[in-house]
């Protein structure tokens, strides 16, 4: 087994992308009154490919895209509320996943430093 390998920036790279994702979805959320406002979101394997090749903040933007098929209302407002906070919640889920998979492994690199012992 490799002690160091790929895990650890793997998941930095999908806490990052999660975290902007969340923001994007936060935003939907409270532009949901302004007037022409175009419901947004983003592609999270092209955004992760993205941040892998050293892309950062911009690997979320690259990946970010309006959000096809949202039926505009009277104002030309496309966020659905319902859809947003659905992805919302999920986006949450994925984040903690990875957080906590992040947590296990510098746990058990933490072993190994310590020669098994805690």
């Amino acid at each position: 087994m490799k002690l160091f390998d790929n895990t650890l920036t793997l998941l930095e790279r999908a806490l990052d992308v999660r975290l902007g994702r969340q923001n994007l979805l936060a935003s939907n959320a409270a532009n949901i009154d302004t007037p022409g406002f175009k419901e947004k979101d983003l592609d999270f394997k092209e955004a992760i490919a993205g941040a892998l090749r050293g892309g950062g903040d911009g690997a979320v933007k690259s990946a970010t895209h309006e959000v096809e098929g949202a039926a505009a209302g009277l104002d030309g407002n496309s966020v659905d509320l319902d859809r947003t906070m659905v992805a919302l919640a999920e986006n949450g889920l994925q984040y903690g996943t990875a957080a906590r998979a992040a947590g296990k492994k510098l746990a058990i690199l933490k072993y190994v430093a310590n020669d098994g012992v805690g």
